[in-house]
């Protein structure tokens, strides 16, 4: 395997030499590109040293000689080429001024380029101050490189360079090298399968303005849309109320109300080898939505009517071969409540998350929570809902290699 390191200029540089060396002991090949900011903090004839071939640092560097060009020998643009032999591209770390870049489409110089003309996965490891990392503009391009199917290997907290603690420092490079490893070696792995997912927070009409609803934003949704488009399947992505654009590339199919989500679900059931539930799906629904808008009243008096269980009537009406996951999302005893709801539904897997926290769960762009099967109890720690999905969907992958 070939892979592309890119080393942006911040204190951790020095720690993109540990995940070389990493990577190679892994068996990869290693192309090292560095800023200009980066060449500050770590020379490349280090990485020259380590890697075995020439550190590309400019877009104005070139492995050809300038007599050979002049004979009109053939030659390659550099940060074109080096793309079309690798599998994978990594930058880390990445600093807030390359995430930048990379969001608005900037490539003023080699790896910015580089990352433009890729068509390879990217992987990026962010490492910066504190307040770097939380301000709203890193946070907006994070979210932007997200969903275009960029990998983020979030930072850890801890102690930083400035002497702050908190999330900031660069992932440790063995856990960057497993995502590196895991991200190539399932690439198009999902060629073949048809996956359907529901995604976002049905709505119950009260009267034609009103509604019962729930905080589901659909971001986990479109999120493992976007990484089973990105690994080869057909996917099938059912919204309701979906506050992010789904994936291109998906059929995508709104809807409203949980018997809307039932109806489409069932109807398209023969076709999927997967079915993912992650949408918030209503309990409740009003037994006589009003035709006219009500109004205001001292108190309102709703009969609410039990909604029908959708992902119990997937388990019993799908194909045999048809692997289903679930959801579920609590506010306490997570984990027994994850294997109350895989017993009752009889799903394959049930991804439990804890939605209490205000900044996982819904309406965020992270998550964490437990994967539990009949065999297996797996815990997922914090981290974007992109890296969650893969980890969900390298779990089909494992299971259909055991059967």
């Amino acid at each position: 395997m070939k892979v592309i390191l890119g080393v942006c200029g911040g204190i951790a540089a020095y720690k993109a030499a540990e995940l070389l060396r990493e990577l190679q002991r892994r068996g990869a090949t290693v192309q090292v590109v560095m800023t200009a900011n980066a060449e500050r903090f770590v020379t490349p004839l280090t990485f020259a040293a380590l890697s075995g071939s020439q550190v590309m640092t400019s877009l104005w560097q070139t492995t050809h000689s300038e007599a050979s060009i002049a004979d009109g020998e053939d030659f390659d643009i550099e940060h074109i080429q080096i793309t079309q032999n690798a599998d994978v591209l990594v930058v880390a770390p990445a600093t807030a001024n390359m995430l930048a870049k990379m969001a608005h489409g900037f490539a003023d110089d080699f790896l910015s380029a580089t990352v433009l003309a890729a068509t390879i996965p990217i992987i990026v490891a962010p490492a910066m101050n504190l307040h770097m990392w939380e301000h709203p503009a890193t946070q907006a391009n994070l979210k932007t490189l997200q969903q275009r199917g960029v990998q983020i290997v979030s930072p850890e907290s801890g102690e930083l360079a400035c002497g702050m603690v908190g999330a900031g420092r660069l992932a440790e490079p063995g856990a960057i090298a497993d995502r590196v490893f895991a991200t190539s070696g399932r690439t198009k792995d999902l060629v073949g399968e048809t996956i359907l997912i529901t995604a976002g927070g049905t709505r119950e009409l009260i009267d034609p303005v009103r509604f019962i609803g729930n905080r589901s934003s659909g971001k986990m949704g479109v999120a493992l849309a976007h990484a089973a488009l990105e690994r080869g399947a057909r996917v099938i992505l059912v919204g309701a109320s979906l506050a992010v654009p789904t994936p291109p590339g998906c059929e995508s199919i709104r809807v409203t109300t949980a018997e809307e989500m039932e109806s489409i679900v069932l109807g398209r059931l023969t076709e999927a080898s997967m079915v993912i539930m992650a949408a918030a799906v209503s309990d409740y629904r009003v037994a006589c939505p009003a035709p006219e808008k009500l109004k205001k009243k001292n108190s309102l008096t709703l009969e609410l009517l039990p909604t029908r269980d959708i992902l119990r009537q997937v388990v019993e009406q799908r194909h045999a071969g048809t692997i289903v996951i679930g959801f579920a999302a609590e506010t306490e005893n997570v984990l027994e409540e994850g294997r109350r709801k895989l017993r009752a539904k009889g799903a394959d897997l049930i991804v439990a998350n804890d939605v209490s926290y205000a900044d996982s769960g819904f309406e965020a762009d992270v998550n964490e929570g437990i994967l539990i099967s009949q065999d297996v109890e797996l815990p997922l720690p914090r981290g974007s809902k992109r890296e969650m999905a893969d980890r969900i969907l390298d779990w089909t992958r494992l299971r259909q290699s055991r059967t």
